[in-house]
């Protein structure tokens, strides 16, 4: 008896995906429409394909009433993206819609969409999106981008501290960015840097300053601050109660007792943009 004998050839991928491509937003043999944005653009998909490669498309469809489905809250740009991944299992990505892209590739449960927006930010990344970039990353759970975006602040702190995206960092986030010990910046800059993040939160969130910047404050390394620096700021401080004063009296402790006593050692310790001060030699001991 001859042995049967089985086996799965693939023919040319290219040609395949180029087919699908041509699927595209293209109304012939199109079932479902979509009116994208506060645009309304129509954009035209075919139930089957949406549904056997995104499990909350598939929903979507089947709870669906007959006719159009208006989403309203994605640009057109984001969606048809979105569309293309799943249709041939690639995207077109640039600088003004990835980090959209990345919102919806979570919103969808598009974890491999996710990856390809992951790999295109942190090769395109720049001074001006990294902080919207790293806001999305510790929002959305991407590790890799988190620190990728960290690193790049790092390395160009005095730059990305008077962008707008730093503006609007939230406290979680800027607290975790002022943990760092290699911003290459003095704890002067990131003093005032803060102070101006703390009065933008506070008129966005119609909250008081030292409130909103509860968080990231402690983050502030006041004892680096020589006793000049340190009584200016403390006058500067009382226009707007930025700084508890238990901070401040605790960085003046240390010059009094020419030691960290007292205060957590990370608040001690220099930072790679940190101006040397006479007095860091004191504090050394308590920072290692």
């Amino acid at each position: 008896m001859a042995r049967c004998c089985s086996a799965r050839l693939h023919g040319e991928a290219a040609a395949f995906a180029a087919a699908l491509r041509s699927l595209l937003d293209n109304p012939q043999f199109s079932d479902v429409t979509f009116v994208v944005g506060r645009e309304r653009r129509e954009v035209f998909a075919h139930r089957c394909v949406l549904a056997c490669r995104c499990q909350a498309f598939q929903g979507l469809l089947s709870a669906a009433a007959p006719g159009p489905l208006v989403l309203g809250h994605v640009q057109p740009e984001v969606f048809l993206a979105v569309i293309e991944f799943l249709y041939t299992n690639c995207v077109t990505l640039n600088s003004h819609i990835a980090l959209e892209v990345l919102t919806a590739a979570v919103e969808y449960g598009l974890q491999e969409l996710c990856k390809l927006c992951v790999e295109f930010l942190k090769e395109t990344l720049g001074v001006e999106q990294v902080c919207e970039a790293l806001q999305a990353a510790v929002t959305y759970g991407q590790v890799d981008l988190q620190q990728h975006c960290l690193a790049f602040i790092e390395g160009s702190t005095a730059a990305v501290l008077r962008t707008r995206g730093f503006q609007e960092l939230s406290d979680t986030v800027l607290a975790r960015v002022l943990r760092s010990d290699r911003l290459a910046a003095d704890e002067l800059e990131l003093v005032q840097a803060v102070r101006d993040w703390a009065h933008v939160s506070s008129a966005v969130l119609e909250r008081p300053v030292p409130e909103v910047a509860a968080l990231p404050v402690r983050e502030l390394r006041l004892p680096l601050l020589a006793p000049g620096e340190l009584a200016a700021l403390e006058s500067h401080n009382q226009r707007d109660l930025l700084i508890p004063a238990e901070s401040i009296a605790a960085a003046w402790r240390c010059h009094a007792l020419r030691r960290g006593s007292g205060v957590p050692a990370r608040l001690c310790r220099p930072r790679r943009g940190t101006r040397p001060r006479e007095h860091h030699r004191q504090l050394e001991p308590h920072g290692k």
